[in-house]
C-alpha cells in the first residue's frame, strides 16, 4: 500500500461515524441504557429517521436493542463492547471542538 493510499478499514470507520445522527448517539448512549423516547428527545432526531438510524447501528454490531416484556413493551437501546470503544475517539472530538468550534458557529 502507497504512503497516499487510505486504509479501507480507516475508510470504513469515517464512513460509519460520519453517518447523519451516528455520533451523537452512540454518545447519549454512553452514560448508559436509553429508551426510544429519551433519545429522541435528547437529540431532537424524527422517529422514523431515529428508528432508521438504531437498526442500521445495531447491524453495525455498535449498540444492542433489549425488549423487557412489560406492559406495555419496554425497549431499550445500549451501546455495545464496539460501542463503548468509540468512546475515548468521541472524547477527543469533543475536546477539539470545544478549542476549535466558536460559540457562534454552533
Amino acid at each position: 500500500m502507497k504512503e497516499t493510499d487510505i486504509c479501507p478499514r480507516f475508510e470504513k470507520a469515517i464512513s460509519i461515524l460520519s453517518q447523519r445522527w451516528t455520533a451523537l448517539l452512540i454518545h447519549q448512549l454512553l452514560t448508559g441504557p436509553k429508551r426510544f423516547g429519551s433519545i429522541q428527545t435528547s437529540v431532537g432526531i424524527s422517529g422514523k429517521v431515529l428508528s432508521e438510524r438504531l437498526k442500521e447501528m445495531e447491524k453495525q454490531g455498535i449498540i444492542k436493542r433489549k425488549v423487557i416484556p412489560e406492559t406495555p413493551v419496554i425497549i431499550e437501546y445500549s451501546l455495545t463492547e464496539k460501542g463503548i470503544s468509540l468512546e475515548p475517539v468521541l472524547r477527543e472530538v469533543e475536546k477539539w471542538s470545544q478549542e476549535w468550534i466558536s460559540a457562534d458557529e454552533t
